[in-house]
């Protein structure tokens, strides 16, 4: 069957698992032939399922990764991913974002706020378990649902009575396999070391996503449990947490073609999505978004020049739309500059060749593109008005986000078992309401009132066949404009104070409506339009997911080699060796930084604002033992041939003998496509080396005991 087309045309389809390419599920490092390309350790220290192994040192830090690297609890990660913890510690006067923040002893740790760690315990194929659910089922709504139910009721079960314990399913392949992940969860995080501004964000959104980086980004905290070891929430009277595993901080030299690898929590990839998706987003999903946060952004720049206070409390919003702004940018940027959309059409016209080769294959794959095609005609025909509702889930602030979780919580808890969401638990929301307050660490009520102003206006601003009739609603009743009614809701609500509003989660759907809150008001009647939006996402999604899982059947059988998952927030990992890169002609970049570039980029005004005492241990060579010897200089970052994306940053790179010689935390610009497409020529990581860590923790903070703790004294 596969003699039929050359193997050249499968090759330039798939491009599974060549070069450096993959984030590799940990079942699937035993077929990558790591010790041929240069691991010198057993591959049973990497993970063993039924052992101790490096990967039980990796935690889950929300949105990011982390890595336990001392016996006593204590964790690094980057700059970047603690940033909104330590936005938040800072609310009560102090600036840690721009001044730092070191702990002389654990007594000085200070929270995290909304901070919770996660360490694998468990990972289960539970494949078989979940297709049971709707295997009997034809229809394809009906059937996604059972099987969302199935793992509902499948983690509800393992976290029952468990105080420290969260149960995630994963889907693989678009649902030909899942992944069952059992979590220790620790809600007690504290802050340890956060180096300053001008060190951990040197260079700002312009260096952002650029190399060359000259970035300190990365933080120490420190992980709490209770003095019998039950991960929970911050109590006086809990201990550092003792893990199975911590990693060892190298002290070795780093070169050039040397061996590296990285495990972590990558977000998304949408490595195997068809043409019709690339379509949708480069046409309609980015240009929109970048709108959107272009002018959120101003709105947060605005509003934080009020006052330092001001500008503390939106820092967190605006760093994380700033970032992914930048990235989508030059994901675009990429699109057009690779035709990517046209490549993909020709490949998908190889894919064709190969599916019309044999008379099976022919009858059960080929009208999956086209029906694909088909559903992807209809998605964009509401989204102006399903963008701007949508809005008001994040994007138009704290209130009308909490509005909307309270309406959607007790209209779903008074349904019945047959029309709930079936995403919906009980234990999810009381676990979101006793970490409510989090919200609301970051509010400053210029800067909401400007965001909701914006987003009822931009619903007002909609044609006629497009309006968000909830909104149109309330603003007709009360006789208001978008101005005049935002005004209003904030002089009248009760919804800014986080404890009141956590009792309301156990009110039924008629008292809530009898507050006569202005911001309930708001969700009540948008509510509707929110449930028609549920059903038509659930409706696509499991059509969607159907054709896909047929897709990526396919091309799987395209390939005799192994083939990863796309990203999904699941435990990854990916190799790959220190390698740098020509971006353009005639320019070829080196793949190490070093503190002389910094230096060479001080202008003494934010971003590039070193601080003097760095320029000091610079200018008298005070680098202890973190120098490197073949630059002369200290190495602050290296490039790397690993394929990671949003989700991985904070993971541990490590040796090849699995000690840890930096911390990833970026890509490079002109590889943004990498989401989509894998390209070895160009896509780097762009990680923190291990070594300008140590050096700025020991020579620049004085945090001595923190290198003996972990071993280097």
């Amino acid at each position: 069957m596969k003699k039929l087309i050359s193997l050249a045309i499968i090759l330039s389809m798939v491009g599974f698992a060549f070069a450096d390419e993959g984030m590799w599920t940990m079942d699937q490092i035993d077929k990558l032939d790591l010790h041929k390309k240069g691991l010198k350790i057993p591959l049973e220290e990497v993970y063993n399922n039924d052992g101790t192994s490096l990967f039980n040192a990796i935690v889950n830090l929300g949105g990011g990764t982390s890595e336990f690297v001392s016996s006593n609890g204590l964790i690094l990660t980057n700059h970047h991913v603690a940033y909104g913890a330590v936005q938040r510690a800072s609310t009560q006067g102090t600036d840690y974002l721009t001044d730092g923040f070191l702990a002389n002893s654990p007594e000085e740790e200070i929270q995290a706020p909304g901070t919770s760690a996660m360490v694998i315990d468990e990972i289960r194929d539970v494949t078989d378990e979940v297709l049971a659910a709707g295997a009997k089922i034809k229809d394809l709504v009906k059937r996604q649902k059972a099987i969302d139910k199935k793992i509902q009721t499948m983690t509800d079960a393992i976290e029952e009575g468990k105080e420290d314990v969260t149960a995630k399913i994963a889907e693989m392949y678009e649902g030909q396999q899942y992944l069952l992940y059992i979590y220790k969860r620790f809600d007690d995080v504290r802050i340890v070391y956060m180096p300053p501004l001008a060190i951990g964000n040197y260079g700002g959104d312009i260096d952002n996503w650029m190399w060359p980086r000259h970035t300190g980004d990365f933080a120490f905290a420190r992980v709490y449990v209770s003095p019998d070891g039950v991960g929970r929430k911050y109590d006086p009277e809990n201990v550092p947490y003792q893990p199975k595993k911590w990693l060892k901080i190298s002290t070795r030299d780093l070169n050039e073609g040397d061996f590296t690898m990285i495990m972590g929590f990558p977000g998304r990839t949408s490595r195997y999505r068809t043409s019709h998706s690339a379509i949708y987003n480069r046409e309609l999903y980015y240009p929109d978004w970048l709108k959107k946060a272009a002018d959120v952004i101003e709105i947060l720049e605005k509003a934080g020049e009020d006052s330092p206070e001001a500008a503390m409390a939106v820092a967190g919003m605006r760093k994380g739309i700033a970032n992914y702004e930048k990235k989508y940018t030059g994901t675009v940027a990429a699109m057009d500059r690779d035709d990517f959309i046209q490549k993909t059409i020709e490949q998908e016209k190889k894919f064709m060749e190969f599916v019309k080769s044999d008379r099976k294959l022919k009858k059960k794959y080929a009208n999956v593109l086209e029906d694909i095609g088909e559903l992807y005609k209809g998605l964009g025909t509401t989204k102006k008005h399903d963008d701007v509702l949508n809005a008001f889930g994040y994007w138009a602030g704290t209130l009308p986000s909490v509005a909307n979780q309270l309406v959607y919580t007790v209209n779903e808890r008074e349904k019945s078992e047959t029309e709930r969401d079936p995403n919906f638990s009980e234990k999810d929301v009381q676990r979101n309401v006793a970490r409510l307050h989090y919200r609301y660490m970051g509010f400053y009520e210029p800067a909401q009132k400007e965001l909701l102003k914006y987003f009822i206006e931009k619903a007002v601003e909609l044609p006629v066949n497009s309006r968000v009739k909830g909104i149109d609603k309330v603003l007709t009743k009360n006789n208001m404009s978008a101005s005049e009614f935002v005004d209003h809701a904030f002089e009248n609500t009760k919804l800014n104070d986080a404890e009141y509003v956590k009792t309301l989660f156990e009110l039924s759907s008629n008292e809530l409506k009898n507050l006569n809150d202005p911001f309930l008001e708001l969700a009540i009647a948008m509510y509707p339009e929110d449930e028609i939006d549920r059903k038509a996402s659930e409706k696509f999604n499991a059509e969607v997911t159907a054709l896909r899982k047929k897709y990526m059947e396919a091309l799987r059988l395209m390939s005799d080699k192994a083939v990863y998952p796309d990203a999904n927030s699941s435990f990854r990992f990916t190799y790959g060796d220190v390698e740098g890169y020509k971006p353009r002609d005639a320019v070829k970049y080196a793949p190490f930084t070093t503190l002389a570039g910094a230096i060479e980029k001080d202008t003494g005004e934010s971003p590039f604002n070193l601080p003097p005492k760095l320029r000091e241990l610079y200018e008298t060579r005070d680098y202890g033992n973190w120098i490197d010897t073949d630059l002369d200089d200290m190495p602050i970052a290296f490039l790397h041939t690993t394929d990671i994306t949003n989700g991985n940053s904070g993971s541990p790179v490590l040796n090849a003998y699995g000690e840890m010689i930096g911390i990833a935390f970026d890509g490079n610009l002109e590889a943004m496509l990498s989401d989509w497409k894998f390209d070895p020529a160009i896509q780097r990581t762009i990680s923190v080396d291990i070594r300008y860590v140590m050096f700025v923790t020991e020579k620049f903070a004085g945090a001595d005991y923190l290198l003996e703790e972990m071993g280097l004294k």
